[in-house]
């Protein structure tokens, strides 16, 4: 590996604690880049080198979207460098992304998601953690890498709160509400069922004792939600978009909304009011007497 990028990597762990699946998306991506450039310096590379990168992988197919995150990857990659003194300026610092379309997230109805939560089965220690796993993500609407990372210490349940590690190592309090509450206890107390190795800290564990990993997860989620709600691609970040789409029906804050999820930009979560917008024009077509007034006369 090219030293440089072995130092970038370092970096993105040490310094900005990014997480291992994030640190291994750059790279990737920037393996691919050195790859394509045949031993070219990063010194000597040039915004002609990138464009033409680029370009290559959407001739042969690439998403839009994938190309653009590759993009991403080389621009920060140059920017480290760039502060380091190692080059004198970014070659990917104007060029632009190709255009992507943006793609609402999907999220759940909310009745539905309810009555498919309220008729989980709770006849083994399994069921009853599998049972708070969703509770969890969609009562708060945590990511599954903050939610495998939680720990005994995080989950306060006397004041009904969770203290979750986020993108960049960033912290925050999440506050929770009764029914999580009452489901996160009743894992707690059937906890030791699953044989926790000693001095084990993590708060959900797998078949063996030990701490959940992120793929577990996910096919828990997946399996679960397969046979309560049946045809669907599911997942624990369906669960996430449930979450802020429907505290955005009900009227929440959307500054409040953004500090639940952990996002670092309000233009993030913004991407959630397109969803009750087009609700909100819907209700208004079906019911308001003046919005099919040019049918109607």
């Amino acid at each position: 590996m090219n030293p440089l990028l072995c130092d970038f990597l370092i970096y993105l762990e040490k310094e900005k604690r990014y997480s291992i699946h994030t640190i291994s998306a750059y790279r990737e991506d920037l393996e691919t880049f050195f790859e394509f450039l045949e031993g070219i310096d990063p010194k000597n590379v040039t915004k002609e080198h990138i464009r033409f990168f680029l370009g290559h992988l959407l001739r042969h197919g690439m998403a839009r979207r994938s190309v653009a995150r590759k993009l991403a990857s080389i621009r920060a990659f140059f920017k480290y460098l760039l502060h380091r003194g190692v080059v004198e300026k970014n070659p990917a610092w104007t060029l632009r992304a190709p255009k992507i379309e943006k793609k609402l997230p999907r999220f759940l109805p909310m009745e539905g998601l309810i009555r498919a939560l309220e008729s989980m089965p709770s006849q083994n220690p399994l069921d009853i953690r599998d049972r708070a796993i969703l509770e969890l993500f969609y009562g708060s609407g945590i990511r599954v890498s903050e939610l495998v990372r939680l720990n005994l210490q995080d989950v306060n349940l006397e004041q009904g709160t969770i203290r979750v590690q986020g993108k960049g190592g960033k912290e925050r309090i999440i506050p929770l509400g009764k029914v999580t509450v009452a489901t996160l206890k009743t894992y707690f107390q059937h906890r030791s069922a699953l044989g926790p190795s000693s001095g084990e800290s993590a708060f959900f564990l797998n078949a063996k004792g030990h701490r959940l990993t992120t793929r577990g997860v996910q096919t828990l989620v997946w399996k679960r939600l397969s046979l309560l709600l049946h045809q669907g691609n599911f997942s624990p970040h369906l669960l996430r978009h449930s979450f802020a789409t429907h505290l955005l029906d009900q009227g929440a804050d959307l500054e409040a909304v953004k500090e639940l999820l952990g996002h670092a930009s309000l233009s993030t979560t913004q991407i959630y009011t397109h969803l009750t917008s087009d609700r909100l024009k819907r209700v208004y077509q079906q019911a308001h007497p003046r919005a099919e007034s040019s049918k109607r006369g």
